[in-house]
């Protein structure tokens, strides 16, 4: 059995965080999923934790701080820079994705309305992670 996918997912929708789960689980992918509901305590999780995410699952419309904010704030950090990050959002605006990739996110997502575009979602994030 492959070693489980360490992912941190930053996205406050109690529903789509049970949704990836869901996703998840029906595409047989072994995970330990860390949630983190509100943007301003993201770094200070961060700060106080000792291993690394394989990988961190970002909304961008998050209560207390952007999603932008938290990418430019991981993406300069020196312990979580080079985290491969994906934007799961529900924003399609030019400007978000533009943000996103200039910032070094690997990949950018509108959140799927299907459970068809999930299992896409789901593949791309265990890809993204590069964990076998």
């Amino acid at each position: 059995m492959s070693n489980p996918i360490n992912i941190l997912l930053i996205e406050d929708d109690a529903d789509d965080i049970e949704l990836l789960e869901e996703a998840l689980k029906g595409n047989n992918v072994s995970y330990r999923l860390t949630s983190i509901k509100e943007g301003d305590k993201v770094m200070s999780h961060l700060g106080t934790t000792i291993g690394v995410p394989d990988i961190i699952v970002l909304d961008f419309n998050l209560p207390k701080l952007h999603g932008r904010e938290i990418l430019s704030l991981i993406k300069s950090s020196e312990k979580f820079g080079t985290v491969p990050l994906v934007v799961l959002t529900t924003s399609a605006s030019r400007e978000d994705i533009s943000f996103a990739k200039e910032m070094g996110a690997n990949h950018y997502i509108t959140k799927p309305t299907s459970i068809s575009d999930f299992n896409r979602a789901v593949a791309t994030i265990v890809e993204t992670a590069g964990v076998s």
